[in-house]
């Protein structure tokens, strides 16, 4: 190995998405744009179901949670890949790197248990509802939004140990917007078998149990909703789990494309489109559906403009 090949890398470049000409600026502004609607629309809902006791409910307080998983999840990248556009060398230094990967897939690993518990309150909601406020107290949604984030931020801690360890030297360029698992393995110059399996599995284990768990709930749901005589009793029934579905479908969606599948060489620039969709289109459209899907939501938010 040459000396320059024998340099400690103490920073990486990120390449993602750096193009020529005029577009930078065209991208700068847009993606600013995305990124202003995610906080102001997030905001907003954490601020209506904080403000207004008709919201107090298991269901919203799981969707303001989500709401701050989704500010958080999408400032890990957004911010960085916005100062990309303004600049020829998009520069991230090594701990700086390590620490968006950590919370980048922090906030994800939090968001897939969010969804699942999401999915379960819509279960007991729909399946047992003479039960359901039990089932769901106010304890006991408590204690749910919180084992969600500590399991969250819990998960990722093997495999970013595990990769912080393997040497770096020579390469330094990431060609992609994010610090991320699989470019972070191919810069390393030792190839770390173990460690490769370990962080595949462990990314593999929490999308495949939380969308799992979500399936089934869901599977329960649609029995029961399909036993519902009336019509629109069955359209009700649908009505009130339909964003969540929507949300889920869209988030595990691409997560899974881009974490589940078999070793290869894969298209980057559809990688890199499926990763800006379910790190920011992902969040942007969550507020929106939630809130144009849900009736009771849409009278909060025409309280809160006339108060």
């Amino acid at each position: 190995m040459s000396e320059a090949n024998q340099t400690e890398v103490k920073g990486f470049i990120l390449h993602g998405l750096s193009i020529h000409g005029g577009a930078p600026a065209l991208l700068f502004t847009l993606f600013l744009l995305v990124y202003f609607l995610t906080l102001v629309g997030n905001i907003m809902i954490i601020l209506l179901v904080w403000s207004n006791t008709s919201l107090h409910k298991p269901m919203y307080i799981f969707l303001g949670n989500l709401s701050f998983v989704e500010i958080c999840y999408t400032t890990t990248t957004v911010p960085k890949m916005l100062s990309g556009f303004l600049s020829k060398d998009d520069y991230i230094s090594f701990i700086g790197c390590f620490l968006q990967y950590y919370f980048f897939f922090s906030f994800g690993s939090t968001e897939c248990f969010l969804l699942t518990v999401m999915g379960y309150d819509r279960y007991l909601a729909i399946c047992q509802p003479l039960r359901y406020h039990v089932l769901m107290s106010s304890k006991i949604c408590f204690r749910l939004a919180t084992s969600c984030w500590i399991t969250g931020f819990f998960w990722t801690l093997v495999p970013i140990n595990l990769i912080a360890q393997l040497p770096f030297c020579g390469e330094n360029k990431i060609d992609h917007f994010l610090c991320d698992t699989g470019p972070l393995l191919e810069l390393s110059c030792l190839r770390d078998f173990v460690t490769e399996v370990i962080s595949s599995v462990i990314t593999s284990l929490v999308l495949l149990i939380t969308f799992s768990f979500t399936c089934i709930s869901y599977i329960f749901i649609i029995k029961t909703t399909v036993r519902i005589p009336s019509s629109s009793g069955r359209r009700k029934a649908f009505s009130t789990c339909a964003s969540h579905l929507t949300v889920v479908i869209m988030f595990f969606g691409g997560a899974m494309y881009m974490y589940i599948r078999p070793t290869g060489k894969h298209p980057l620039n559809v990688d890199k489109v499926v990763a800006v969709l379910y790190t920011t289109v992902t969040p942007l459209l969550n507020p929106v559906i939630y809130s144009l899907r849900n009736k009771e939501f849409m009278q909060a938010v025409k309280k809160a403009m006339k108060s």
